[in-house]
């Protein structure tokens, strides 16, 4: 007589995700995403509806909204009168809805911005990186990928699901990038993955040697400008503006979403490498599109931005006198000559205490930064002061910190 196999055990699911919660528990590194209505007009000022005694006001330090373009009058004007002509929703995809007229004049500014023949609007700048990396490797059969150490994890996910070869080179070490480049047949076609300004170092790309590589070596630029549109540069199209240098890069990649203060991304290229996107790529293709009440707010804040440099110049002040402040303080701020102020505190649950404490004690609301988007052992806080935060409020803010680190017997800077 035949035994039958015993019948297999149950499998506890619910188990199983549990103790990957408890796991990121464990290490300190479990998210918690506060719950926060911004006061329109009166950025960075906040209400947090964290507890039960009803909204707090609280000060945001930590957004990307760098120049407090989502409060600006003319994109909320533009916005409200985009809602009012077209109605909410783009209708679905651009190839079943069509371009509304706001997405095709948002292009042409953007591809104005950054001096090239066309552009192409995505949902996010994640989606336009994942999206336009993993499609150009696919068209070029045999590519590969040299991507700098710290790229971001979008275009960590683009080149993985391209299932191209890729290099990794160190961070911003262009020797290491030429010794890659020179070891690979010079007959097959190459790209080079960077971003200008890295936002949790805060350090910028050495852009122009990157650019004589790949002239050297015949490979095409990919550079990701998410933390410099807007920011910097005489009309605010980023560090490849600033230095006179979109020209020599292949694709500018931007997002609508931080320094221009609503929702979206893009790349900005030849005509020929847009259609190729364009036609090939099913993260645009297969995606319902911007709303036109966000791409309007988007166009107004791009058109300001070109114009106007105030936003900018605040901005790049408010950074300096916090870094000044918080050296002065001996707080272990990361030196950099970029907008973004990061605060080195190099553990994952002191990080997370820092800034349970500077929200329930002091109204100061800035999210701690653990592994994996910084490597073990370097977490921080990261400060991103705007032309709205004043003086005042950045005294308040370091001597906050330094009477936490003090309670917490935190070491400071040498």
């Amino acid at each position: 007589m035949q035994r039958q196999d015993a019948p297999a055990p149950a499998i506890d699911y619910t188990r199983v995700f549990t103790q990957a919660i408890d796991r990121l528990h464990a290490e300190g590194r479990y998210r918690v995403f506060i719950d926060i209505l911004r006061n329109k007009g009166m950025f960075p000022n906040a209400r947090c509806f964290a507890g039960h005694n009803g909204p707090k006001p609280i000060t945001v330090w930590c957004s990307n909204d760098y120049l407090a373009m989502g409060q600006h009058p003319k994109v909320i004007a533009a916005m409200e009168e985009a809602l009012h002509d077209v109605g909410a929703g783009s209708g679905g995809t651009r190839n079943i809805g069509g371009n509304t007229h706001y997405h095709i004049d948002l292009e042409r500014e953007l591809a104005d911005l950054h001096g090239k023949e066309n552009a192409l609007l995505f949902t996010s700048g994640y989606v336009s990186n994942e999206a336009t990396l993993a499609t150009l490797a696919k068209v070029m059969p045999g590519c590969i990928i040299y991507s700098d150490e710290l790229n971001h994890a979008s275009m960590i996910a683009g080149i993985r699901n391209s299932g191209c070869e890729k290099r990794v080179w160190r961070h911003n070490d262009v020797a290491h990038l030429e010794e890659l480049l020179a070891a690979d047949d010079p007959s097959v076609p190459k790209l080079i993955a960077f971003e200008s300004v890295y936002s949790m170092d805060a350090d910028i790309a050495p852009i122009a040697e990157i650019c004589d590589l790949a002239d050297k070596y015949n490979a095409l630029t990919y550079l990701d400008e998410v933390h410099a549109v807007g920011m910097y540069g005489p009309r605010g199209g980023g560090i490849s503006d600033r230095e006179g240098l979109a020209d020599r890069l292949t694709i500018i990649e931007g997002t609508l979403g931080k320094a221009f203060g609503v929702m979206g991304g893009y790349i900005a290229a030849d005509q020929v490498i847009i259609d190729v996107i364009r036609s090939y790529a099913p993260g645009f293709i297969f995606t319902t599109s911007l709303s036109p009440v966000l791409v309007a707010g988007a166009l107004a804040s791009v058109r300001h931005l070109k114009a106007s440099s105030e936003e900018r110049e605040g901005q790049q002040a408010a950074a300096a006198t916090l870094k000044q402040l918080m050296a002065d303080a001996g707080l272990p701020v990361l030196p950099s000559t970029t907008h973004i102020v990061p605060l080195m505190v190099g553990d994952p649950v002191k990080a997370k205490k820092i800034s349970d404490i500077l929200l329930a004690e002091y109204g100061v609301y800035v999210q701690p930064i653990n592994y994996p988007t910084v490597p073990r052992g370097t977490e921080r806080l990261r400060f991103t002061p705007g032309p709205s935060h004043t003086e005042a409020m950045m005294r308040e803010l370091v001597d906050a910190l330094g009477e936490i680190w003090g309670r917490l017997e935190l070491r400071k800077a040498a």
